[in-house]
């Protein structure tokens, strides 16, 4: 017995750039950015309860909205409390690159200079807003090392592995506005960065399409030569392992706080020209009428049909305030353990000893540690670019030397006591040591160099 099949011709494989365009269309659909446009939007305070409508149920039975009752919209922005909390708690001060290596240590102290430090406070609030940040390494014009931030949301990062640790390529998605005329213009451009260099493109309807105002560059332009890094020179800084932003954590919590303020400011705006009105006996103009004429001079007249009397009632909603009070603490308490922030109001009243600060510090210090595990990495990764670069430009080899990441968490303390503690580990610990917990001292190699000199609190007095 024979059988028809339909015999179809193989598919074409799939081109390098139809696959960046699928990966392209799967990101921007996909919970991850949204949840990445949360976080910058919550920040800056466009949250949802802006978009809020007052609806009643129509003569249909759907929602139908209306604009004659109180629709206070109100943001309490405690999820930008919580973002700076973090930020200046583990990037607030100077990070301190320590090293064996004298000439090392004075090369990284140029190369992460203040400018470096400021960009890499706006990182780690990107790796808080969206998950993770990045650093674009580069060689500018001059020939030194530098460093620009990508936003999260416009990058699309292609793993080489299941860990993310290592990149196997980049697109950098962007928007442009221009003018044709009088006419503003928009167009979104798009940068692939993979091991041959930077390529160039226009993104429209979906497509990727040569960009013909630029021309395809190595990363590296030394003259006329053009040279490539041995990795893609981009680094990225994870808030944790996961890449999962703050806002997940927090996001309903912050919505219900908004939405409980903004229904309260309502309900105390709702009084007798806004509620609802009882009329008994009342046969004048129709509704319309009577509230409007009710909202222009406060008074309503009535009589008496048929030996009853006329009258107006009011049906209100009582709003209880310490209901409202005890809701809203508890919701901002949630916010605070659920994002792992501090609440500086525990330590008001009385002097706090280190154990009370340390006991309120304790969540986003454990976080904090979490944190820098994931930063250290991404310090490793940008370490080895650095390592490089200073060995092409002759300044030597430190590729085998250890650098120690030292970050500065912003925290109150009771310095009489850590001093104290300090003066009494003299004999016991190293110098070093001693100075590193010491809370007057940022820098323990400047210290250090000041102590030989005999520039120490005892010569200083002398």
């Amino acid at each position: 017995m024979f059988h028809n099949f339909l015999i179809r011709p193989p598919e074409k494989p799939m081109t390098y750039i139809e696959f960046l365009e699928r990966q392209i269309a799967e990101f921007k659909a996909s919970p991850v950015f949204k949840a990445m446009l949360d976080g910058e939007k919550y920040y800056v305070g466009l949250h949802d309860i802006l978009l809020r409508k007052r609806t009643v149920i129509g003569a249909n039975g759907e929602p139908v909205e209306v604009e004659n009752l109180p629709n206070n919209r109100i943001v309490d922005n405690q999820y930008k409390r919580l973002v700076g909390q973090k930020v200046n708690y583990i990037a607030g001060q100077p990070i301190v690159f320590h090293t064996e290596d004298d000439e090392y240590t004075k090369q990284l102290k140029t190369i992460y200079g203040k400018s470096f430090q400021r960009m890499f406070k706006n990182v780690v609030e990107d790796s808080l807003n969206c998950g993770l940040g990045y650093i674009y390494v580069y060689v500018d014009e001059s020939g030194n090392i530098a460093f620009r931030r990508f936003k999260p949301y416009e990058v699309i990062p292609g793993w080489a592995d299941a860990e993310h640790t290592e990149l196997d390529y980049l697109l950098r998605l962007y928007e442009i506005v221009y003018y044709e005329g009088r006419t503003e213009k928009r167009i979104t451009k798009a940068e692939l960065y993979d091991k041959d260099g930077i390529k160039y493109f226009v993104l429209e309807g979906g497509q990727l399409k040569p960009d013909t105002d630029k021309v395809n560059e190595t990363y590296i332009q030394a003259g006329a030569e053009g040279y490539n890094w041995e990795k893609i020179p981009v680094v990225p800084f994870k808030y944790n392992s996961k890449e999962i932003p703050l806002i997940k954590d927090v996001k309903t919590l912050q919505d219900g706080l908004n939405l409980l303020l903004s229904n309260f400011q309502n309900g105390m705006e709702e009084d007798v020209r806004n509620t609802i009105l009882v009329l008994k006996n009342y046969d004048g103009e129709n509704l319309g009428e009577f509230r409007q004429n009710l909202a222009a001079y406060g008074a309503v007249k009535v009589r008496t049909v048929d030996g009853t009397d006329g009258g107006v009632e009011t049906l209100t909603i009582e709003v209880n305030s310490e209901n409202y009070k005890t809701v809203i603490e508890l919701l901002k308490k949630a916010i605070i353990e659920n994002g792992k922030g501090y609440d500086v109001s525990e330590l008001r009243g009385g002097t706090p000893n280190q154990m009370n600060i340390q006991s309120v510090y304790s969540d986003i210090d454990l976080d904090a540690n979490g944190m820098e595990t994931e930063y250290q990495a991404g310090f490793e990764s940008l370490k080895w670019f650095v390592d490089a670069y200073l060995y092409n430009k002759g300044l030597g080899d430190y590729s085998a030397v250890d650098v120690d990441v030292i970050f500065n968490r912003d925290m109150l303390i009771d310095e009489n006591g850590v001093i104290e503690n300090c003066l009494k580990s003299q004999g016991l610990l190293s110098q070093e040591t001693v100075l590193k917990n010491h809370p007057w001292v940022d820098d323990v190699l400047l210290e250090q160099k000041r102590l030989k000199e005999g520039n120490d609190y005892e010569d200083a007095f002398k």
